[in-house]
């Protein structure tokens, strides 16, 4: 990406879409007052994430007790229900299926391959799934602080153990055939990133035509096998992105709103809710449409428009599939692939 002499000014940004991941399913009922737990609160959470101002709703489900739900038929009545209560909203599902210790002190794991496959199967279908690339570990507790889970499941011992250990299974046979089926049921993958060797896999997959569309993506800087929350990771990271690709940052806990303040003053996009961050100033609880509605104030103050619903849909382009790898390319902003002749830098020819 990059910045021209004008680009930072909000008359010539991209209007702010506010993604929100309002569910936590790493958190229990009763680490949060924020938590909603059955359908019917669920889809009450999305309605208020809408009001406060979010257009991409990050979706996770909870079973009537409370857990994660691994099923796929609870993830197809919620998102049949936010169709109907949210219909302008983006639907985002997380690609993990709501990980979760089985018990005390297990591993937390996500579902193994053929079931994540089968999110490509759900109905009504999402806009986008997300995808992480390279099997990586996921420790989610790395940077968090005592402060941090005070009052929380992640607060005990054999709970943090279970999250301290996740790893993320995304090696390169899943990765090529689950594009492969999302692409062919028309839902967009939305690339969860945590640094740029992951961000040069992705390209790599672009180059060789195993994906064709846009590119809609969040650096992950979450520490424990992705960046941590240093400028200068998300800097690097920003200059390794071609120029259309659309950018949003991903924090934890409260790191999340200077990042994201940064994210907004670049022309950036942002993601918030409760699944990332429990606080405000340290020690008070905030909810996921306080964070919203946070992320709204930042914005109006430095005069950047807050997408529509409408509006996030064209930036994320939702709906746009590429005929080849060439195209993909020259839609994108990347330099095209190198012909047998050229030596050098690689040129797009124009007409």
């Amino acid at each position: 990406m990059q910045f021209l002499d004008d680009s930072l000014l909000p008359e010539n940004q991209q209007p702010l879409v506010i993604q929100v991941a309002p569910y936590g399913p790493e958190f229990l009922p009763g680490d949060s007052d924020d938590i909603p737990v059955t359908i019917a609160e669920q889809v009450q959470k999305a309605v208020d994430c809408w009001n406060a101002g979010a257009t991409v709703l990050h979706v996770h489900v909870r079973e009537a007790d409370g857990k994660g739900s691994k099923r796929l038929s609870m993830f197809n009545e919620m998102l049949a229900r936010l169709r109907e209560a949210v219909p302008q909203m983006l639907l985002q599902v997380g690609g993990s299926i709501s990980f979760a210790p089985e018990g005390e002190g297990a591993e937390a794991k996500w579902l193994n391959d053929d079931t994540r496959h089968m999110l490509a199967e759900l109905d009504p279908k999402p806009d986008q799934v997300t995808l992480a690339i390279n099997t990586n570990q996921m420790n989610i507790c790395e940077l968090m602080s005592a402060d941090d889970v005070a009052g929380t499941s992640l607060a005990q011992p054999a709970y943090q153990q279970a999250y301290r250990e996740m790893t993320i299974p995304s090696g390169p046979a899943f990765v090529a055939e689950h594009l492969k089926r999302l692409q062919a049921t028309g839902i967009q993958p939305h690339f969860m990133l945590g640094d740029v060797g992951q961000l040069e896999t992705v390209e790599r997959l672009i180059r060789r035509g195993a994906y064709t569309g846009p590119l809609v993506l969040n650096w992950v800087a979450i520490g424990g096998g992705s960046d941590g929350p240093n400028p200068r990771n998300m800097m690097e990271f920003i200059n390794r992105c071609p120029e259309n690709a659309v950018l949003s940052i991903e924090g934890l806990m409260r790191n999340v709103l200077p990042l994201n303040t940064m994210a907004i003053a670049m022309g950036l996009h942002v993601r918030v809710g409760i699944e990332d961050n429990l606080w405000g100033r340290k020690g008070q609880r905030i909810t996921s449409a306080q964070q919203i509605e946070q992320m709204v104030r930042i914005s109006r103050e430095l005069h950047r428009d807050v997408a529509t619903g409408e509006q996030a849909r064209k930036i994320y382009r939702i709906g746009e599939h590429y005929r080849s790898a060439d195209e993909t390319l020259a839609k994108l902003g990347y330099a095209p692939n190198r012909q047998s002749i050229e030596r050098g830098a690689t040129l797009r020819h124009v007409a």
